[in-house]
């Protein structure tokens, strides 16, 4: 790790603000210590940012997986059927005081959709969904999936009587 020191104007702190922004998107930032420095018309911040050197092997900082954005991936249809299993995911979480991922993760939901899951057998087979999870989440979320789905066939079926008049 290194660091980088940064002295910015308390009056005028537009250049150095500018200075210390460009560093810090240009690399992998650890940490930031910051301490205003007394001194009348030349007070300043006086800046220290810890940075990660881009081939160091330190391994704190975020080692997360990229976003993915499933507007992109999914279609229109499985996209706000993804959104409701967000928004259930967000109630069961809040009700059992539980962060959102514990409950199932975005790519699960992803996947939920993708593979038009049905039933407990099919929430088995998707990838990192274990058991434990599949009991205490699984059947709220069945019914949420078991509901779309049956809008969704009767909507294309109707669709398919009106075509045949």
């Amino acid at each position: 790790m290194k660091h980088k020191f940064f002295a910015i104007s308390a009056r005028h702190p537009e250049a150095g603000e500018e200075a210390l922004d460009t560093f810090c998107s240009q690399h992998k930032v650890s940490f930031v210590e910051k301490q205003l420095v007394m001194d009348g018309e030349q007070s300043f911040w006086s800046v220290c940012v810890t940075y990660q050197v881009a081939n160091s092997t330190f391994k704190g900082g975020d080692s997360r997986k990229p976003k993915v954005d499933y507007k992109k991936i999914l279609s229109t249809e499985d996209f706000g059927l993804y959104l409701e299993l967000h928004a259930l995911r967000k109630e069961v979480a809040e009700r059992q005081a539980v962060p959102a991922y514990a409950v199932f993760t975005n790519e699960h939901l992803a996947a939920m959709v993708q593979q038009r899951i049905n039933s407990k057998s099919g929430l088995e087979g998707v990838s990192n969904i274990g058991s434990k999870r599949i009991e205490h989440y699984g059947e709220d979320f069945l019914q949420k999936l078991n509901e779309f789905w049956a809008r969704d066939f009767l909507g294309k079926s109707g669709e398919a009587q009106e075509n045949q008049s």
